[in-house]
Order: C-alpha cells, then sequence, then structure tokens
C-alpha cells in the first residue's frame, strides 16, 4: 500500500513485518537531504540579518531622509496687513511685494559638503556676509530638535534680479524658500494733502510707528500667537499697539514634497483672512499743513524742536499730532542700515521720541486755569476777588517776582489769566499773610482731577504719566521738607510739575467743552478686510463735574480776554473769536526756556484745542502763539468768510 503527498516528498515508504503479522507503515527519515535544508535556511538568515545591520547602521539616515522627504507638509498662507486710513479715508500706508529668503534645515543636505556648497551658491547672490551668520545658526541646530524643522530667516528685501538668480538656481538649493512678503510703504502727507513744502512731512512717522523683523524676545512674548522666525511685527506706534488687529489670520495648504523640497501636489488649502484696517482719527490734510507751520517757525527762530497737537474737545479725538524732529520709518520697512540707525538714535534732537506722549516739561503758566478753576470751585476766591500786584512777593529773603516790572496792579482772576500775573496765583496757591491759599494737597487734588500725573490712555505705547509733586515725594527724592516756595512755584507751573504736550491739550480741552475730560484717541473705527465697520472706537469720558459749569465760564472769560487784552494779542486777526493761555517755562539752570501756547475755536462753539510746545523757543509770543496764529489762519480761511467792512474786536 503507498501513502503520498506534498509533506512527504523527503520520506520513503516502508513496510515492516511484526510477530503478530501485522502490517504497519513507517516512514525512514533522510539525513542527507536534511542538512542540506538547514544550510540553505543558515545562509538566508545570515544575509537576511547582514542586510538589516548594513541597511540599520551604515544606511539608515541616509532611507530616514528618504522617507522624510516624500511627505505631507503644511505650507502657511500669509494674510495680508490691514491698511492704515486717515478720517478721509486717505491711505496713510501701503503693502507692497518683498522677496524673502529662508531656509528650513530639516530638507537641507545632510552631508556638510553638500550642505556648504548650498550655502556657498547662496552667498553668491546674498553676499558672504548673510551666509556666514546662516551658516553659524546652523551649526547649532541639532537633527529632529525643535529647531530643525523650523524656518531660519536670511534676507529679505532682496532685489527682482537676486529673485530670479535664485529660482533659476532652485534645483541646486535644497532646503532654501524663497518667498514674497508684503512689507509696508509710508505715504509723505504733503504728498496726501496736496502741500507745497519741497520736503517729504514725515510727522506721522511715529504716530504709524513701522513693522520689522520679529525678534527672539518678541517671539517669546507672542508663542500664543503663532509668528515665526521669518514674520514681521509691528514694532511701534500704531502698527504695534493695533498689531492683532492689523495682522490678520495666516491661512494654509497641505501639499506633498518630494525630497528636495519641491512641491508635487496640494492636498488641501484654507485661505488665509486679511487684517482689519484703521480709519484715524487724523486728517492728513490738517497734519500736514500744522507739520508745515511748525517747520516754518523752527526755521524762523533757529530751533529744533517743537510738539503741536490738534483736537477735538468734544470728543477727544486726535486732529494731528506733530513732533519736530522726526524721521522716515520708510528706512526701517525697508531694512535700515546699522550706520543710519545709529545715527538716529545717537541724534541729540532724538528724531525717534514721541514729544507729544512722552516728553515732560514744566508746564509753565498754561496750568494756571486749572489752579483757578480749583481756587474758584473750593471757594478760596469768586471772579470779584482781586489782589494789588507789585511785583510779587517776599518771605523773609526769599522773593517771588511777578513777569512784569512793577506788577500788574489790581488783578482779579480773568485778568490773571489773561496776563499771567503770578503774584494772583502765589497767593490763591500758597495764601500770604492772612490770605489762605488752596495748598498742596488741594493743589495736587485738582491738578489730578483734571489729568495731570497719569496717563490719558491714548492708543499709542510709551506714554508719560509727568509729575505731580507731594510732600512725601520731595522728602523721598531730595530729603528735604515741603517749603512756602515749593507751593508758589507749583501754582505758576514751575518747581517739580511736568507735564506732558498731551496732557495740556486735554485739560485746555475740558474748558473748551464745558466740564468733560475726554480719553483722548488716534482711531476712529476699525474696518474688516471687506471694508466693513468692524469697530467703531467709543467715546469715554475719563471724568467730568470735577468744578461746576459757573466757573468753568469765568475761567474760559479769562482765556479769551488772554486774546482781547492779554499775552495773545496777535490772535485778534484770526476770522473767528479764539481763546487760550500762554505759558514760558524755564528749564535746566541757566535761563532758557520753552515757549507754550494752549487754547480753542471757535470760542463759541469749539470744534479744535490746539497745543503748542517749542523746546527751548523762548517767550510765548516768540514761537508758540505765531505757530498757532499762522495754522489757525489757514484752517479757518476757508470756513469763515470775513466781510472788510466789519469791526475787529478791540482790546479791553
Amino acid at each position: 500500500m503507498h501513502l503520498t503527498s506534498a509533506n512527504q516528498r523527503w520520506t520513503e515508504e516502508v513496510f515492516l513485518g511484526r510477530d503478530d503479522n501485522t502490517e504497519t507503515i513507517s516512514h525512514n527519515f533522510n539525513i542527507n537531504r536534511g542538512h542540506i535544508f538547514s544550510r540553505i535556511c543558515l545562509a538566508l538568515l545570515v544575509l537576511l540579518l547582514g542586510r538589516l545591520i548594513w541597511l540599520q547602521l551604515y544606511r539608515g539616515e541616509y532611507y530616514y531622509n528618504l522617507s522624510e522627504g516624500n511627505r505631507l507638509r503644511l505650507e502657511r498662507l500669509e494674510a495680508k496687513r490691514g491698511i492704515i486710513y486717515d478720517s478721509q479715508h486717505r491711505p496713510l500706508v501701503q503693502n507692497v511685494a518683498n522677496f524673502l529668503v529662508y531656509v528650513n534645515p530639516s530638507i537641507l543636505p545632510t552631508k556638510e559638503a553638500d550642505k556648504q556648497a548650498v550655502t556657498a551658491r547662496l552667498a553668491e547672490v546674498l553676499g558672504e556676509e548673510t551666509c556666514s551668520e546662516l551658516e553659524k545658526t546652523l551649526a547649532t541646530i541639532k537633527p529632529r530638535s525643535l529647531e530643525y524643522y523650523q524656518p531660519i530667516f536670511v534676507s529679505d528685501n532682496l532685489t527682482y534680479e537676486q529673485a530670479i538668480q535664485l529660482t533659476v538656481q532652485a534645483h541646486q538649493l535644497p532646503g532654501v524658500v524663497l518667498t514674497n512678503r508684503n512689507k509696508r510703504s509710508y505715504l509723505s502727507v504733503n504728498n496726501l494733502a496736496g502741500t507745497s513744502t519741497k520736503d517729504a512731512l514725515d510727522s506721522l512717522s511715529l504716530i504709524l510707528g513701522y513693522i520689522g523683523k520679529i525678534n527672539e524676545k518678541e517671539l517669546a512674548k507672542n508663542k500664543s500667537n503663532n509668528y515665526l522666525p521669518i514674520d514681521y511685527i509691528g514694532k511701534t506706534g500704531l502698527e504695534a499697539y493695533y498689531e492683532q488687529d492689523l495682522r490678520g489670520v495666516n491661512g494654509s495648504k497641505q501639499i506633498e514634497i518630494d525630497a528636495v523640497g519641491n512641491e508635487k501636489k496640494m492636498i488641501g488649502q484654507q485661505n488665509p483672512l486679511d487684517g482689519h484696517h484703521l480709519v484715524l482719527t487724523i486728517d492728513a490734510k490738517i497734519q500736514a499743513n500744522l507739520e508745515r507751520v511748525v517747520r516754518e517757525h523752527l526755521k524762523r527762530i533757529n530751533g529744533r524742536k517743537a510738539v503741536a497737537i490738534a483736537m477735538n474737545p468734544q470728543d477727544g479725538s486726535i486732529l494731528a499730532m506733530v513732533n519736530q524732529p522726526s524721521f522716515d520709518n520708510n528706512q526701517f520697512s525697508s531694512g535700515i542700515k546699522q550706520g543710519d540707525y545709529q545715527a538716529l538714535i545717537n541724534d541729540k534732537d532724538k528724531p525717534m521720541f514721541n514729544r507729544a506722549i512722552s516728553g515732560e516739561y514744566p508746564s509753565g503758566s498754561t496750568v494756571k486755569v486749572v489752579i483757578a478753576a480749583g481756587a474758584l470751585q473750593e471757594g478760596v476766591i469768586n471772579e470779584k476777588t482781586g489782589f494789588n500786584s507789585v511785583g510779587g512777593l517776599r518771605i523773609g529773603q526769599w522773593s517771588f517776582p511777578d513777569w512784569k516790572a512793577g506788577g500788574h496792579g489790581w488783578t482779579n482772576v480773568t485778568k490773571a489769566i489773561a496776563e499771567s500775573v503770578n503774584t494772583f496765583f502765589y497767593y490763591i496757591g500758597g495764601g500770604y499773610d492772612k490770605f489762605v491759599g488752596l495748598g498742596l494737597e488741594k493743589i495736587d487734588k485738582y491738578l489730578n482731577s483734571f489729568g495731570l500725573g497719569a496717563i490719558s490712555g491714548i492708543d499709542l505705547s510709551g506714554e508719560a504719566t509727568g509729575l505731580v509733586p507731594t510732600a512725601a515725594w520731595k522728602k523721598n527724592q531730595t530729603g528735604e521738607q515741603w517749603y512756602i516756595g515749593d507751593t508758589y512755584h507749583l501754582a505758576i507751573g514751575q518747581g517739580y510739575l511736568l507735564v506732558t504736550p498731551l496732557q495740556v491739550a486735554d485739560y485746555t480741552a475740558i474748558f473748551a467743552n464745558g466740564g468733560k475730560l475726554y480719553q483722548p484717541h488716534l482711531v476712529k473705527e476699525i474696518l474688516g478686510n471687506d471694508e466693513s465697520v468692524y469697530q467703531t472706537t467709543e467715546t469715554r469720558v475719563i471724568r467730568q463735574n470735577m468744578v461746576s459749569t459757573e466757573n468753568i465760564k469765568i475761567v474760559r472769560d479769562g482765556m479769551r480776554q488772554t486774546v482781547l487784552a492779554g499775552s495773545a494779542r496777535s490772535l485778534q486777526i484770526l476770522p473767528v473769536a479764539v481763546a487760550g493761555k500762554t505759558g514760558t517755562a524755564q528749564f535746566g539752570v541757566g535761563k532758557e526756556t520753552h515757549s507754550w501756547f494752549t487754547g480753542f475755536a471757535p470760542f463759541d462753539n469749539p470744534e479744535m484745542t490746539l497745543t503748542i510746545l517749542v523746546e527751548g523757543g523762548g517767550e510765548s509770543t516768540d514761537a508758540a502763539v505765531p505757530i498757532a496764529r499762522d495754522f489757525w489762519q489757514w484752517y479757518f480761511k476757508d470756513k469763515v468768510k470775513i466781510n472788510e467792512n466789519q469791526p475787529v474786536e478791540k482790546n479791553n
């Protein structure tokens, strides 16, 4: 009997006889053939293990990178940065093309020689210095670390020629990415407003600010906002303050790339959301002409530094804010050279310093309107209270003079404001003889309530608080007690008191609008990327009813008398009735003085407050008042037609 199967091909059938005559089937294994089979299996196993060892130890990195080379990758789609418009929807910035190069370390060749060949080709296009920095950075990055998969910024603001060269050589530059990012072009307001000046008017630079490549500190601060080392970010001004609104939301696309980073096909895409647009309260035409007038008068007096702020007193919106000197923010947008940057920051006139919100100065006599309002409100004086000014006061060996030799004669509050009579404010501030003045604590109370000693909350960073001194502050700073002479100096805007020009504009608006301190602001509304209104800035009253309407009116009358009979009589030529207060503030160890003017117009229905400071400008009538006169002459010329036969108001 025979049994056969596939599993029995290495055996032979054998019939064996038993004593019980029973037939039994058995198999006999072929030893020779078994040895051959074992040797074949062993050889195959050795060959397989050898191959695995060779692939893992000697070619592992190569095949790892090859497998990683063909994979899915998310590529970010940059959102367009929002535009900034003036109040009349004139664009103040543009987005223009900017070629940028970055390197993805994970796609660079793994062999050092090949990697150096890539950086050498880059150096031929971008320069040795740029690529030497890249090589230093690459040397610090470990394979498969977090930094290994993050882009490294190489250079921006490439010329078209450079971009073309890199595009042509793309197949020889694995890991090198040429992309098109928008950069800012800031427009000069003289072009926008049609002014005739030959010089570019650049006072918007300190308002708009500029954007630049993000640095390590900014990256760390904005971890939750998905910034990359190749991104740009608002550095100063409105660009920084409204960064998250202007930036937008980046999109992405999922692509398959090959081993050298070339796109093979797109898998999916999420479109970006472009940034919101800002509409400012600034009117470019007002800004341009205010800057023009400031420049002309600085040139006339051989001055260098000044501030001018035009504000709507009815809501705190800034119509114009001029700082001189200033700078061209396009220098930063285009990548400023180190030498030019050093020249800017080392300039003794500090063109990058926003004097309007960050400069702290003695207020001079401009603060007398606040002191007068406080004395009226506290009942220290009334409209008829008067003192005889004979040239100043004397306490012991100390003399506190009037600015006018021989004094001003009998003086009430409106005359004291109009002619800036120091003696009157010595009386109502610190008291004299049997007359009790406000005293330090009440003076500080009203200075604080009118916005001094604190930031206003304007939508710009870097605002200073100024200083409202107290007895404790002086003791801590100088080790000395507070004297009556300190109170006298404080009452006339000298001594330790420091204010910003914006604070002076703020409290001037209180007298223009009848008693409200508004939070100043530069942005009127925010538009969506479809130009629809996304958000409107709400008018915010910080404080009101600090003094009564009747007392506000008395101070207003004094400010009107400043123009009719006092220190700003040159403003009588304007086509509308205006009111104001002049100030001459000493600073430093010499007798140098800052020139101040602050006021509002038209008197009966104010639509603008105007605050002028000329650093080292001398008397207010020499510098600040002429600036106000010439600017208001321009501003109101088309709004009021003057009848040549109309009588001019005469001095009292």
